[in-house]
């Protein structure tokens, strides 16, 4: 008898036929659309815990939000930035956003939010003192550091304390540190101030074992930035700059801790220089030794620490604080200062921050893009609220063709009847002095490291690598420089030539370019070129800059030139974010979201790992093979 699944019954007539049922399929088949089906639950579900879980956690932060951070009489401000000092933030919004949710937050501190937390508490009467504690800090320079040990010497003369506690300070923290009134350290540790040096590694030898040849082209006999690789050694040019500009960074820190310390610069020097000798005096005792030199006012532990301040009329805190206090990040929420650039609807100073090696094509934040930089400028120009610039520059250089494209558009910028002021940070030098040049009038610290007006270029041949494990390259072209920029065939002399004059028009350009900007003739400027470095104050003494100021100072002068007044307004120009990336920010800068983290609520810890799976790139990563590319950079990061 015929199984009644596998036969259909004769059509009858004047009926709609019934449509025979699909076959099914095999096991695999059924394997297949089961797993399909179960893949598509899951990920259901995966989207609805993480909808909901947001959206619970969204409606607790509003809820709680009332009572979240709140500055009450007599707190303290406790200031313990963590990680790089930074002009700008190098991380995207949705990464910091979620670092901080994570608990695993970016470790970056904004220079400017150091400085308005300050400079708010001093007319906060809300706030009774502030507590440094720098030692977690990672400063790339001193001339951020004077900017934040600027804004708290403000605050001392509104007539409030600044107290310093750490565990131990490096001289770096500890030229921070010097601005408070009085500086305590755990029994534990110390301030170890070495002096500055600038050592590199030199290539040479390795790169000849291994048969690879570098050909440098450049300009100056002090511009030594590629010289690690055609060098085993530092040349006496090198030396000798390094030695001046470096002696002088140091001099001024001797100086300026001396004043804020009340001590005699000599004898200081002389402190550090025989730093060995007098901690193997003090028993190893790097605390009691700071005591005995003044660099320190008193030891004491954590405890001890907060039952001065408790002693000293600061109300107990809350019950894991042992003093009433509020933290910047929960500071700059309660006063509305994390946002404030995107409040900023009135005419005033336009600020572009332009830090980082300067790469082409567009660029994330922490690194200067020849097309984006020069957008942000263009667009800030056009911006009918900008009646001046300030562009604050923190930047050892990169590639010349990026570096030419800012300059063009603030000197538009000028041409536009828009003043441009430069404010230089940590360092300005190289491509970093080129971006500055046309400006109406540059500032710098007495500590910035700036110049390095110098241009070269490097080509690596690899035929001798090549031919160590017996590979030959061999073939026809059709002409004489067709494929000459092959790295596996000998340099032809003639791309030597080449890219010798390139880069002898990029050092022209460069030096005419700085004369005219700086009313000088070419030849007074090729004296002081030549890739020399210099500090601010060397540099301001040679005509490079015209001032000795903050950024502060800079603001202030752009605005008095644009005719202002007094009252004006202050925002940051930023690439502009999205939506969501808005909504982003003001959840992880909002005081709710630290109540909820004080709660237990976070995100998991490997959210916050997904924005920093991207690589590293270096200076060179746009390099194209024969495409010959000329920097002006400068490898002056002391230590």
């Amino acid at each position: 008898m015929p199984d009644r699944y596998d036969t259909v019954p004769p059509p009858l007539p004047g009926r709609p036929q019934p449509v025979p049922p699909p076959r099914r399929g095999g096991g695999f088949g059924r394997f297949m659309r089961g797993l399909g089906r179960g893949v598509n639950l899951t990920r259901l579900v995966i989207i609805n815990v993480i909808f909901f879980g947001l959206l619970a956690a969204f409606l607790l932060l509003v809820f709680a939000g009332g009572r979240a951070n709140r500055v009450d009489d007599k707190t303290v401000l406790v200031l313990a930035p963590e990680g790089a000092l930074v002009e700008q933030y190098s991380a995207d919004p949705f990464s910091r956003a979620v670092g901080r949710m994570s608990g695993d937050g970016v470790k970056q501190v904004q220079v400017r939010d150091l400085v308005r937390a300050i400079d708010a508490a001093a007319k906060d009467d809300r706030v009774s003192r502030i507590v440094l504690r720098p030692d977690k800090l990672q400063a790339g320079g001193f001339a951020a550091l004077r900017e934040v040990g600027a804004a708290l010497d403000r605050f001392r003369a509104a007539g409030k304390p600044v107290l310093t506690w750490a565990a131990s300070l490096d001289q770096g923290q500890y030229y921070l540190a010097a601005h408070a009134d009085k500086v305590y350290l755990d029994p534990q540790g110390g301030v170890m101030a070495t002096g500055l040096a600038n050592y590199r590694l030199f290539y040479k030898d390795m790169l000849d074992r291994l048969g690879v040849q570098v050909h440098l082209f450049r300009v100056g006999q002090f511009k030594s930035a590629a010289e690690p690789f055609i060098l085993d050694h530092a040349s006496p040019e090198s030396k000798e700059a390094d030695a001046f500009w470096l002696g002088g960074l140091w001099t001024t820190w001797i100086d300026e801790v001396a004043k804020m310390r009340h001590l005699d610069p000599a004898a200081l020097r002389a402190d550090v220089d025989g730093l060995a000798g007098r901690v193997r005096d003090a028993k190893g005792s790097l605390a009691e030794l700071a005591v005995e030199e003044k660099l320190a006012d008193g030891i004491a532990t954590e405890q001890q620490f907060t039952q001065m301040l408790r002693k000293e009329g600061v109300p107990a805190g809350k019950k894991d604080q042992g003093f009433r206090q509020v933290d910047l990040g929960g500071y700059l929420a309660d006063r509305g200062l994390s946002n404030i650039d995107l409040l900023q609807t009135g005419p005033g100073v336009a600020v572009v921050v332009a830090e980082g090696e300067i790469t082409g094509g567009k660029q994330a934040q922490g690194t200067i893009g020849g097309d984006s930089t020069a957008a942000l400028i263009r667009a800030v120009r056009n911006d009918r609220r900008t009646r001046a610039l300030v562009l604050r520059v923190n930047s050892p250089g990169g590639e010349v063709y990026a570096a030419e494209q800012i300059r063009r558009e603030v000197e538009l910028t000028r041409e536009a009847g828009i003043p441009v002021v430069v404010s230089m940070g940590d360092v300005a030098a190289s491509g970093g002095y080129w971006i500055s040049m046309n400006a109406n009038r540059i500032y710098a610290e007495p500590n910035t490291i700036t110049g390095s007006i110098g241009i070269f270029g490097m080509f690596f041949t690899v035929p001798d690598t090549l031919a160590k494990i017996g590979v030959k390259s061999d073939g026809v072209a059709t002409g004489p420089l067709a494929g000459a920029f092959d790295m596996t065939r000998p340099l032809d002399p003639n791309v030597g030539v080449l890219i010798q004059s390139i880069i002898d028009k990029g050092y022209r350009d460069f030096v005419g370019n700085v004369a005219k900007a700086r009313g000088k003739d070419f030849a007074a400027i090729d004296a002081i070129a030549q890739g020399r470095v210099w500090t601010g104050q060397q540099a301001l003494e040679r005509g490079l800059v015209d001032r000795m100021g903050s950024l502060d100072d800079a603001i202030r002068d752009a605005a008095q030139q644009a005719n202002l007044g007094k009252d004006f307004k202050v925002r940051y120009a930023e690439k502009p974010m999205g939506a969501f990336e808005r909504f982003l920010t003001s959840i992880g800068d909002s005081s709710e979201a630290r109540v909820a983290m004080s709660w237990g609520l976070r995100l998991p810890s490997w959210v916050a790992q997904l924005p920093r799976l991207a690589p590293e790139w270096a200076l060179f990563r746009t390099a194209e093979a024969g495409k010959p590319q000329v920097y002006a950079y400068c490898f002056c990061s002391p230590r």
